[in-house]
């Protein structure tokens, strides 16, 4: 089985260089472009369904790749971005240095909203559930950043410095073999 996880396309956030979890964001034109290009990259690796956060972002990506790929679309809330807590909004140069600590301390709630632990135990449900649903199918998740940190450390080792620092673009992918 494959297991495809995306991030969304660009977003006004993403423009204004704002932490953006559980906030709404809509995608840009460009973010729009982005999705589409997905579905043309992945158009021939024979999807079998998409799971997507229920956030607008990641769902209008789904939908504009999915013109590409044909597949069906699920939302599965436990992709739904990380909570950043007091950190959403903010301004990444502005409190980069407490922000990237913050990643690190797995077992506090990040500015007030999700720990890192309360965030893996989430998402690696979610993967634990598609590998037993979807066996010898190929699964793309629609979802976030935050999101795709985790699934990295679900499938492989990563130190706290690897953690903190992993970074994918908008609409990117990475994908993991079963």
């Amino acid at each position: 089985m494959r297991i495809i996880f995306s991030r969304h396309g660009l977003t006004d956030y993403n423009i204004k260089n704002r932490i953006c979890g559980v906030s709404s964001a809509m995608l840009t034109n460009t973010g729009k472009q982005q999705a589409i290009e997905l579905g043309l990259k992945l158009k021939n690796e024979n999807i079998d369904v998409i799971i997507s956060s229920p956030l607008q972002r990641a769902i209008d990506t789904a939908r504009l790749a999915n013109e590409s790929i044909g597949a069906e679309i699920i939302i599965d809330e436990r992709f739904t971005e990380w909570n950043y807590g007091s950190y959403e909004g903010a301004v990444f140069d502005d409190v980069y240095g407490d922000f990237q600590r913050a990643k690190c301390e797995f077992g506090v709630r990040l500015g007030g909203g999700e720990s890192v632990l309360q965030l893996a135990h989430r998402v690696f449900g979610a993967i634990d559930d598609i590998r037993e649903k979807y066996k010898e199918k190929t699964v793309l998740v629609v979802c976030h950043g935050g999101i795709c940190r985790v699934a990295k450390m679900y499938f492989e080792d990563m130190t706290m410095k690897e953690f903190a620092e992993f970074f994918m673009g908008n609409g990117q992918v990475n994908e993991y073999t079963i």
